[in-house]
């Protein structure tokens, strides 16, 4: 039985992203059926980062600004130190995260992604997890931050790095499977 089945996710990514947090929760989504979404600030193709190292291109199939949280069910949000730095400086992707929450929907985050949390203003008062890096900023911006692999809060989902994975796709598909959650706001 397919747990996603009718389920759309967009997986928000820029250059940067950490490759196999963008393509672990993606396979993990397809695998359950999900028809899953690669939304960027760029057009044809971004870039992953694997070990210090530029990776593969993967396919973009559609940019920020011409999609709505509306066309989608939940949103993925992969780490990577640069992703998220480039993205948070464009207010479309900003307004895209933000809009996921406003609507209530499910929002999974791992690594450094929750930087995009932090510039959408959605955090306050939330508990979750990242890489440790970036604990100061969660915390700054109003969030309880727990040293925890797997973090789950009204339908946010956050993990700290690619360790964390199996939790993190494990618990991303159990709340995207469970949809709008009234907790999930901004």
């Amino acid at each position: 039985m397919s747990l996603l089945k009718d389920v759309r996710v967009a997986i928000l990514a820029t250059n940067g992203f950490e490759e196999s947090e963008l393509i672990e929760p993606q396979r993990a989504l397809e695998k359950e059926g999900a028809e899953v979404f690669i939304i960027s600030t760029e057009n044809d193709h971004i870039k992953g980062w694997k070990d210090g190292n530029w990776s593969e291109a993967i396919k973009v199939d559609a940019r920020v600004d011409q999609v709505s949280s509306k066309d989608f069910d939940s949103l993925l949000l992969p780490g990577g130190v640069i992703n998220p730095d480039l993205l948070r400086r464009e207010m479309s992707a900003v307004e895209f995260v933000k809009s996921f929450f406003e609507d209530h929907k499910p929002v999974a985050a791992i690594c450094h992604g929750p930087q995009m949390l932090i510039e959408a203003e959605v955090v306050n008062g939330r508990t979750l997890t990242s890489f440790e890096s970036i604990r100061k900023d969660l915390e700054n911006a109003g969030a309880h931050w727990v040293d925890e692999e797997v973090v789950v809060d009204s339908g946010l989902v956050t993990s700290r790095s690619p360790k964390d994975l199996p939790a993190f796709n494990k618990k991303m598909v159990e709340e995207f499977r469970e949809g709008k959650h009234a907790g999930q706001t901004a």
